[in-house]
């Protein structure tokens, strides 16, 4: 999450014409339509508004670029798969992906995020097959982790990874929550090591709280009650101190 918070929108490229001429390395960001792209882009840099979470999906409909250094960027696409898109949208769309993904110079590798639920549709294996011809490195984020059982985690990551077995080291699986920020980490090393930049260390944890007995807390508890000034002051022997009898008023 580190590495990637410095990053800030630079772009949007409807026309392949407009592609920053000063790229060095690119991630790309791809994903059927509600998978959670945007959210998972969001969560890596630490921002909730980096890229646009839309409840309409399809609605990201160019290539948004963010950048994290000089030459150096992130790119989110467009989803896909959205069947209520106008013809003339995923046209667009279709021109844009197609060129973009197979022939540009500066894209180190690809980031595809499917639901955790419904892994491996057909339109995600069809960009996967796509894709696998350019020979560039592929990393699935399995996103949405949270909604299900820690046995059906394991069950769908191993299914996956089994599915990917031909396309060997070039091909990563991982699970992902952009809800309970589960999953950055392991990203975020994949991708800094296709862009040759170094991940930060983490940050070193606060030191342990010491434990505080049950006894001890009981005495530092009688302490405070003995406090000077404290209304609720008791006597040594753990006895209510009596209060002082009232002053009678004054006669006139």
């Amino acid at each position: 999450m580190a590495l990637f918070q410095k990053a800030v929108f630079l772009t949007t490229v409807a026309h392949l014409r407009d592609l920053p001429e000063d790229a060095l390395a690119e991630v790309a960001f791809a994903g059927r339509s509600n998978a959670g792209k945007s959210s998972a882009i969001n969560t890596l840099a630490n921002h909730t508004r980096l890229a646009f979470v839309s409840k309409t999906p399809g609605r990201t409909q160019h290539l948004n670029f963010f950048k994290l250094e000089e030459g150096k960027f992130l790119v989110d696409l467009p989803g896909y798969g959205y069947a209520k898109a106008p013809e003339e949208i995923r046209s667009q769309w279709e021109g844009l992906l197609g060129p973009y993904l197979q022939h540009r110079g500066p894209l180190s590798g690809l980031v595809l995020i499917m639901d955790s639920r419904h892994p491996l549709t057909e339109l995600d294996q069809n960009l996967i097959d796509w894709f696998a011809a350019t020979g560039k490195p592929l990393h699935i984020m399995l996103s949405k982790a949270d909604k299900l059982t820690r046995q059906e985690q394991s069950l769908v990551l191993r299914q996956v990874k089994a599915a990917m077995a031909d396309l060997g080291e070039r091909c990563t699986v991982q699970l992902f929550s952009s809800l309970k920020k589960t999953g950055v980490e392991e990203a975020e090393k994949v991708i800094a090591g296709w862009m040759g930049m170094e991940v930060p260390p983490p940050r070193p944890a606060p030191p342990p709280r010491p434990i505080r007995s049950a006894k001890s807390a009981a005495g530092a508890k009688q302490n405070r009650t003995h406090a000077p000034g404290n209304k609720k002051a008791v006597l040594a022997g753990g006895k209510p101190a009596k209060p002082k009898p009232a002053k009678a008023p004054a006669q006139k």
